[in-house]
């Protein structure tokens, strides 16, 4: 599909790569300086909602960059346009809720990475799209990196084929304990009142199933949750029949709070969890925040994080369908 809209005019920013003949991300700009305005985008994006999308799954990757986006109101506008259906967030990482569709991005420290991770990869509903507004972009640091999923997938067939095709078959399992309170001081310190909605256990472990997890209650107050069998790739519809590197192996392997192994109990070695993390690593985009940044991720296609960085830094969030 070629680049055909004339309300939006291609740029380009630090870090950009192109990947299998396309650029990630794609940055659309601002097509004269007098149509910077929120108002001007949302029209634009009201008239191009179907090509919009397109390029979304296309480039996997797309920011807007120049429009005079200031808060989160007008940045809830921006997601409504589409029509898109909410998805709300379930998972370890504290946030809180803004306005409307817009949450905080995870409120753990920035002084901690957060690991490449397809946004609830584990859950068995997940969002389509990841879109992320930079309103206070951070003096250092504080990138939000992203990898083309494909390509850990390649280079991991390359490398480890009986590996990915033993775990393939079997599957994977995960285990991860949700704390009794919420504890912000951790990138992963949601308590489960906070990642369940509720203050009863019945009702947690009821909601627990329904996302297809297996619980256990802690001495401590805390519940720990099991996955599995899940899936180590998945292909998609729509993106050229890819294989995507989709699970959280090495953000959950040998972790204080969690755990990855093969469904049937089978240990993963860790010189080749090691390696992906890599590979995942070198295959990674990442681009300078600047004020006022909207950025669309292909969920499907994309794993994302977020690097350490110096305060303050306000990225919000919103995830769709």
């Amino acid at each position: 599909m070629e680049y055909n809209c004339k309300e939006f005019k291609v740029g380009k920013c630090e870090g950009e790569k192109l990947v299998d003949g396309e650029t990630l991300p794609l940055v659309l700009t601002p097509p004269e300086a007098n149509k910077s305005g929120v108002d001007s985008l949302l029209e634009a994006l009201k008239n191009n909602k179907e090509w919009f999308d397109d390029m979304v799954t296309k480039n996997s990757a797309v920011l807007l960059r120049g429009f005079d986006v200031k808060n989160a109101v007008e940045f809830n506008d921006i997601i409504e346009t589409f029509g898109w259906d909410d998805i709300r967030y379930v998972g370890p990482a504290p946030r809180t809720h803004i306005h409307k569709r817009v949450w905080t991005a995870n409120e753990g420290p920035l002084s901690e990475f957060i690991y490449y991770h397809h946004e609830m990869v584990l859950i068995n509903e997940f969002p389509k799209k990841v879109i992320l507004f930079c309103e206070i972009p951070p003096p250092e640091g504080g990138e939000t990196p992203f990898v083309p999923s494909f390509k850990v997938t390649e280079r991991m067939m390359e490398e480890f084929p009986e590996f990915v095709e033993e775990v393939e078959a079997k599957g994977l399992r995960y285990t991860f304990t949700a704390l009794s309170n919420d504890n912000t001081t951790s990138m992963r310190g949601r308590g489960w009142q906070d990642a369940f909605a509720t203050q009863d256990q019945q009702e947690a472990e009821r909601r627990a199933r329904a996302l297809g997890m297996d619980v256990e209650w802690l001495e401590n107050g805390g519940i720990k949750t099991i996955l599995g069998p899940r899936p180590l790739t998945r292909v998609f519809e729509g993106r050229k029949g890819r294989r995507m590197w989709f699970n959280t192996l090495v953000g959950m392997h040998g972790k204080e709070l969690s755990s990855a192994m093969m469904a049937d109990g089978t240990e993963i070695p860790a010189n080749i969890v090691k390696r992906c993390e890599e590979i995942i690593e070198d295959e990674s985009i990442q681009f300078k925040w600047e004020k006022g940044d909207v950025l669309f991720l292909d969920n499907y296609a994309t794993l994302h994080g977020r690097r350490p960085s110096l305060p303050p830094r306000r990225v919000l969030v919103a995830t769709c369908k």
